[in-house]
């Protein structure tokens, strides 16, 4: 069977890895070193642009650690160049970057059921099976081609951050929607004006992520930052996304100004800052926006992002990570929609396995919503109104029902790595 995949970013190699390790023979296509994309400069396989952080290791306390031990329970090539490349980083995985392609690339090198080729790809493969995994700077031919197969794509990524329902102080807010219309579905933050005009005062001086000047053509174009706004005058978020006309608390009194929380999940474990696309760095988002007295101690699932980011729209994929009207194509990486080296290579890894049993001639196998890369396979498959690229997160598991957080983390590791364990059996 032919099987070929494009790109041999963290997703390609992590599929073309798993299924030349596992017999079957693979193609593996990418336009190094004869040409770089915009962000890239090594001819290394896997390379890490922006970052050398792969973020937290810790299994027990959070999402995307957890997801991590889920990866390395399932063979991960990219789990295993992580920690072969890591650097002292405290409780997070950070690694030498170089350490990390070079070793990729070796793996891959002298692998002898991957084929490579250096071309730029125009062209949607025609093979038995094929892999997408052309990254956030997909561009040119190649995207026209997934367009006019998938629908319009998202090419720039201007997220709101979300934060955890638990997280939220409730008593510094109230529900209502504006001028009464609607069913309360909105979690309303209100601020006075002495804690507006610091929360500003903040906001202007905080200090912003360093963007790529394609990020910046494509963004700014298509989305103005809440800082950006800010600069525009005192009031400006006032008569933007924080004016409250039309709000009022329990008292009938409108606040000076308020920040609007909406609920990202059915199970309303998660919200997300409605109008709060921002360019700010993380630390900064968590500290500038925890002077809105509801969001103090808020706990962040993801912050906001803004990038250029080509991805799938919504409902395209199934949870294999195959296309829903053509079943021999997969999609991996950052286009089906997560966000995130740990999450792009996750999809990979899925996505290798999934073929792998196709291949094979085995029944389908199924990642349960109690594993973080489950979950993420539910979420980029699923039908919503407003699509945003999802990173690891607890907001997206199946709910456990547990007050205390510790607690509760230690359950939601518990429950999943057990899932992983059974499902690595069968493998």
């Amino acid at each position: 069977m032919k099987i070929e995949i494009v790109g041999a970013g963290l997703a390609g190699c992590e599929a073309a890895y798993l299924l030349a390790s596992r017999g079957a023979e693979v193609t593996l296509t990418d336009c190094k070193p004869a040409a770089f994309s915009p962000a890239h400069a090594s001819p290394l396989f896997s390379e890490l642009v922006c970052s050398n952080s792969l973020k937290s290791n810790d299994v027990y306390g959070n999402a995307c650690g957890l997801l991590k031990e889920e990866m390395r329970l399932l063979g991960s090539l990219f789990m295993e160049a992580a920690d072969r490349a890591k650097v002292p980083a405290g409780g997070a995985l950070a690694v030498d970057r170089e350490v990390f392609s070079s070793y990729i690339t070796q793996k891959i090198k002298a692998e002898p059921r991957i084929t490579l080729r250096s071309e730029t790809v125009e062209d949607i493969p025609d093979a038995d099976i094929a892999v997408i995994a052309t990254g956030p700077l997909t561009q040119g031919a190649l995207a026209e081609k997934i367009a006019a197969l998938c629908g319009e794509l998202h090419f720039y990524d201007a997220s709101a951050p979300i934060v955890s329902e638990e997280s939220i102080d409730r008593s510094k807010t109230f529900t209502a929607d504006r001028y009464g219309r609607g069913t309360s579905d909105y979690l309303n933050c209100p601020m006075n004006r002495e804690e507006y005009e610091a929360f500003v005062d903040a906001l202007l001086s905080a200090e912003r992520a360093t963007l790529h000047e394609f990020d910046k053509r494509e963004i700014f174009d298509g989305c103005m930052p809440v800082e950006v706004m800010a600069s525009r005058g005192k009031d400006t978020l006032r008569y933007g996304m924080l004016k409250p006309v039309g709000l009022y608390d329990e008292n009938g009194k409108r606040p000076y100004a308020v920040l609007q929380l909406r609920k990202e999940n059915v199970a309303g474990s998660a919200y997300n800052l409605v109008g709060f696309q921002t360019n700010l760095k993380f630390s900064e988002q968590k500290r500038v926006f925890g002077l809105i007295p509801a969001l103090k101690n808020a706990e962040y699932l993801r912050y906001g992002v803004m990038h250029r980011n080509t991805y799938l729209p919504a409902e395209r994929l199934n949870r294999d990570f195959s296309l829903r009207r053509r079943e021999n194509l997969f999609f991996a990486g950052q286009i089906t929609g997560v966000e995130g080296y740990v999450e792009s290579a996750m999809s990979g890894l899925l996505a290798g396995i999934h073929i792998l049993r196709r291949v094979q001639g085995r029944e389908p196998i199924f990642f349960p919503e109690t594993t973080v890369c489950g979950a993420l396979s539910a979420y980029v498959s699923s039908a919503q109104a407003d699509f945003q690229p999802m990173n690891a997160n607890y907001g997206i598991l199946a709910p456990i029902e547990e007050r205390d957080k510790a607690k509760k983390r230690r359950m939601f590791a518990e429950r999943s790595l057990a899932a992983i364990r059974a499902i690595g059996e069968q493998l």
